[in-house]
């Protein structure tokens, strides 16, 4: 499968995933509000699993699973024996590591949020039983997914999770039908309640990894346990994974502590539920763009790095670059000028869109380094170095928690989980610039001088087609207008805008010939 159609394909699927998940949260919302104790504690119980998960599983996978892969498939049986004992591995692995969180389950919610009080805390331990299992069954769809997309099997793991959101929004709804919506006092919450909503987030995860399976039968690789586990190389995997998952566990470390700063504001304003709503808005760009043209690109590198090809690899780099920043940094400028409209989809008053806002603009002050790093970062997996990764993420990781703990001493709560949402942008940029510095030592130079002077173009017109958005937004009536009457006028008003910023970025490029437009054009019509 080509690049352009492996994209589209990704891209996609990953599309239709996140328009579902955008209306599985619209749902989640009416059910438990956006801005309440009871909300932040589902948040905080339903986030654990994923947490657990980036330390277990997430750099292990990229960084260690989709190169080995890359490597047995040219082996005679295209890599089969492999295949199977890996799989046995990290389906042992997971179930030991998710029954024993499921376990430490109280310990798990004291880590994240200490700052609740006694029976918002008792709440969010009662979610977390329920919620943590789904570890076991993301650690497998994750397993199984990369092992696809390093055999360039692209579509399943991408379109999947629409089953998740589907399953869930389908219990999310009959919670509000038997029990009300909008339950955001925690007193009210009783054991029916807790069973039907955190029972229908799990029963999503089971339903995609069953769908991953059934298209997994089709690479006549059976799912046969295969515990003979000495010679697959464990050790060299050992010493690889060791750096991945110190990695991801420095992240995760400070992820703990942003919850826990945000968890001062719970109850009042923006928290923690509110952060995850607005990183679902940001992920709709990273996963649809980022993920959906970097994921191929990575299997290419991979390819190119196991054979020596360094130039090939170099042109890869900056082309996948240059490509994903045409696309995200359009991306950026749209959702930043409808970040209000945006958040109303995921609140129950205008007052709260207002208050979400800014966490979300926090965010997307990343989004475009971010394209960058997904890049780099991936190339130092292709070569098999995660010792390089584990450098640059302990300097984004020691700056995230310096400006955590500033906020934490100074910001008042109404700023607590915006600034936060800045800082780990703020951190994310120089995080991408050490990266770049440090592969150039590596492989040499990168030739990226042209790319960079596209993404300051692109940047420049972006500028000034978010005006022209955020124009749009004033004009018709801003937070006084429709556009924040409800959540779907909101989803509307959101599409609006982020079209005017659209075709004001692709007019300016065309008028000025950028050469981008067409290539960009011809990677959709693919």
């Amino acid at each position: 499968m080509g690049l352009a159609r492996a994209s589209a394909m990704i891209a996609a699927g990953t599309l239709a995933s996140r328009v579902s998940g955008l209306a599985r949260t619209m749902v989640l919302v009416a059910a438990v509000g956006s801005v309440g104790r009871a909300g932040d504690a589902f948040g905080t119980a339903n986030q654990l699993p994923n947490s657990i998960y980036q330390v277990i599983s997430a750099g292990i996978l990229t960084g260690v699973i989709v190169p080995q892969v890359v490597r047995v498939s040219a082996q005679k049986d295209g890599g089969h024996a492999f295949l199977q004992k890996i799989l046995t591995l990290g389906a042992t692995l997971m179930a030991v590591i998710t029954i024993a969180a499921t376990l430490a389950a109280p310990l798990f919610v004291d880590l994240f949020a200490s700052n609740y009080s006694g029976p918002q805390r008792a709440l969010a331990t009662s979610f977390a039983y329920w919620c943590i299992p789904q570890l076991f069954f993301y650690g497998m769809f994750a397993l199984l997914g990369e092992i696809l997309n390093a055999r360039k099997v692209f579509g399943p793991y991408a379109w999947a999770p629409v089953i998740n959101n589907v399953v869930s929004i389908a219990g999310f709804v009959a919670f509000i039908v038997i029990f009300g919506g909008d339950q955001t006092e925690v007193s009210a919450w009783t054991t029916p309640m807790i069973v039907v909503l955190a029972g229908c987030a799990t029963l999503g995860i089971v339903a995609q990894l069953v769908v991953l399976m059934a298209f997994w039968r089709r690479l006549g690789i059976p799912l046969r346990p295969d515990f003979h586990w000495r010679g697959m190389g464990l050790g060299a995997m050992r010493n690889l994974a060791s750096w991945t998952l110190v990695t991801t566990l420095i992240g995760q470390l400070v992820g703990i502590v942003q919850q826990r700063t945000m968890s001062e504001a719970s109850g009042d304003f923006p928290s923690v539920f509110a952060s995850q709503n607005a990183w679902l808005v940001y992920m709709v760009p990273y996963s649809v763009l980022i993920l959906a043209i970097g994921t191929p690109y990575f299997t290419r590198l991979s390819e190119h790095a196991a054979a020596g090809r360094h130039d090939e690899l170099r042109g890869d780099i900056s082309q996948s670059i240059r490509t994903l920043g045409f696309f995200v940094v359009a991306a950026t400028a749209a959702v930043a000028a409808a970040a209000v409209p945006a958040s109303r989809m995921f609140s129950n008053s205008a007052d709260s869109a207002v208050l979400i806002a800014p966490v979300l603009v926090g965010y997307l002050v990343s989004l475009i380094p971010m394209a960058v790093l997904y890049i780099v970062q991936r190339t130092f997996y292709a070569y098999g170095d995660a010792r390089t990764p584990f450098v640059f993420t302990v300097v984004q990781g020691a700056l995230v928690l310096v400006f955590t703990l500033l906020i934490a001493a100074f910001a008042p709560q109404e700023h607590i989980t915006s600034l936060v949402a800045l800082a780990q942008s703020t951190a994310g940029i120089a995080q991408t610039m050490l990266a770049t510095v440090l592969l150039r030592r590596k492989i040499g130079p990168l030739g990226l001088g042209p790319t960079w002077l596209a993404l300051v173009r692109f940047g420049v017109v972006a500028a000034v087609a978010g005006a022209a958005g955020w124009g749009t937004y004033l004009l018709l009536g801003s937070s006084e207008g429709w556009m924040l009457a409800n959540r779907f006028t909101g989803a509307a008003g959101a599409v609006i805008v982020a079209s005017v910023v659209g075709v004001v970025y692709v007019a300016i490029l065309a008028l000025l010939r950028a050469p981008e437009v067409k290539a960009a054009i011809a990677r959709i019509r693919r």
